[in-house]
């Protein structure tokens, strides 16, 4: 027999019937395509009335005074908690099924949480509750829920990672280099805020008294990034030959912050570094195969640009002995194509593109490809190759002869 809490949740909830709060004074359907509960559940994920979601009791009249003979065993329990993977209610909402005491009865209530992808469908008909009653929607009902949708999604890198918690985040590596880089030391001395309130501020978390992380936080300051973002890290291969199936000198996995990451390729892209002399008229002077400049670049703006939501793949730098190969997955955004990404700019990961530029890391937006032509055209390098497609983005870096 299921456990039923002893607080009636009649305080909690109330006797009537709400945009947010249905009663069923039987748990029987009525037939596959005219599933009560189905379409309950489904206008309580859709929220119209914007309350994140709402409960349905079942026990209880429309009267709000609950019934007798309401089975709450497991079985009852989790037959209707299989309403949510039987297909037949997509986006799949997120709810609970419990015994609880009404107004001194047992019921069973389904709290069902406000879906973040609306309009969800039951059985391919989109069912809201503007008031206490629950109907198809109108036409304006599901372009409401629609633009609802839009604006909560915003950029990738702004959005939370539920399943982190400050403890993922490198709060020293905050207060010592982020903090000072995007804030002036003096506003951060005069304001005074608390840590929490610093990381909200920023974007880095959300919430003040239940600080959760966000994406930008997880890239910027976490851990170890890539235990909550598979793809956030980059894979360098140097290869002792021309092709892929060339012996391996060097094979490195970082993964860490976009801070850290910084500080430990640097070095690993210096210890490549070879140089060659050149004469100059009567002067000789030594200069490297690739400019350092160009290199910092192509690998900065591939970490600032990739696509860290749908691809588990990592950020891949691979040294030959007469290239270099930088590819990451996610390829044009928004504005740009194919044709124009060397004049048009729009970014993937906003406020990941500020932080960098805050930090250093990029010197200013929409100048990066022409920094790398002109560092290489100086080092006396080729031009360097792009090749754009759908899933990913790659530049190719030639040796200087």
């Amino acid at each position: 027999m299921a456990t039923v809490s002893t607080s009636d949740i009649a305080d909690a909830l109330g006797t009537r019937e709400t945009p947010w709060l249905e009663f069923k004074s039987a748990a029987k359907r009525e037939g596959r395509r005219g599933d009560a509960i189905g379409n309950a559940v489904c206008a309580m994920a859709n929220d119209l009335a914007g309350q994140g979601g709402g409960d349905i009791l079942i026990g209880v009249d429309d009267k709000g005074e609950p019934v007798d003979g309401i089975d709450i065993s497991d079985r009852a329990l989790l037959a209707l908690t299989d309403l949510r993977d039987d297909g037949r209610i997509l986006d799949r909402p997120s709810f609970t099924v419990e015994a609880v005491v009404y107004r001194g009865k047992p019921v069973i209530r389904i709290r069902v949480e406000a879906s973040a992808t609306p309009p969800v469908r039951f059985e391919g008909v989109v069912w809201v509750r503007p008031g206490p009653t629950t109907r198809r929607a109108t036409r304006d009902d599901e372009r409401v829920l629609t633009e609802r949708r839009r604006a909560a999604d915003g950029p990738y890198d702004t959005r939370l990672l539920p399943s982190s918690t400050l403890h993922d985040l490198d709060l020293e590596l905050f207060r010592s280099t982020y903090l000072p880089a995007v804030v002036d030391p003096d506003v951060i001395e005069e304001n005074g805020r608390p840590l929490p309130q610093q990381l909200a501020s920023l974007h880095l978390s959300r919430s003040v008294d239940d600080p959760v992380p966000t994406v930008l936080g997880l890239l910027v300051v976490g851990f170890d990034p890539s235990s909550f973002i598979p793809g956030a890290y980059v894979q360098f291969v140097r290869y002792q030959g021309v092709d892929f199936d060339a012996p391996i000198a060097d094979d490195q996995e970082l993964r860490q912050n976009i801070v850290d990451t910084a500080a430990r390729l640097e070095p690993v892209l210096r210890g490549h570094l070879r140089t060659r002399l050149v004469e100059d008229g009567f002067r000789e002077e030594q200069r490297p195969e690739y400019p350092f400049e160009a290199l910092r670049e192509v690998c900065m703006n591939a970490l600032m640009h990739r696509n860290y939501e749908t691809s588990y793949a990592a950020t891949r730098i691979a040294w030959f002995d007469d290239r270099i190969e930088v590819t990451n997955p996610g390829g044009p955004y928004g504005q740009v194509r194919s044709d124009n990404f060397d004049r048009v700019n729009d970014y993937r990961n906003p406020s990941l593109a500020a932080a960098m530029k805050s930090l250093g890391y990029v010197n200013r937006f929409g100048r990066g490809i022409g920094r790398i032509r002109a560092a290489l055209e100086r080092n006396g390098n080729p031009p360097p190759e792009f090749q754009v497609d759908d899933s990913s983005w790659s530049v190719t870096l030639r040796r200087a002869s």
